[in-house]
């Protein structure tokens, strides 16, 4: 685990680089309690971002805890909650 608290902007850098970002999708806005789905993102897009969020914070996630984590907040919390 790691010492440093995963931030939105870390999450948003990880989530644009694991998975793109929809044209028509403002990342940069008040997204903390939007569905990832409504945001583009799909289950396998948040595995992926899951994996990156392990390989570059040390942090260990299950699978299906990161499905549960339906919003930004909740993903954060699943983050620094390992």
């Amino acid at each position: 685990m790691t010492d440093r608290t995963v931030t939105l902007d870390d999450l948003r850098r990880v989530l644009r680089e694991c998975a793109g970002a929809d044209e028509q999708v403002d990342l940069d806005g008040d997204i903390l309690d939007t569905e990832f789905s409504n945001l583009g993102y799909d289950s396998l897009a948040m595995l992926e971002t899951s994996s990156r969020i392990e390989q570059e914070y040390g942090v260990k996630l299950d699978d299906d805890t990161v499905i549960s984590a339906t919003t930004p907040r909740a993903f954060l919390a699943v983050i620094n909650g390992a």
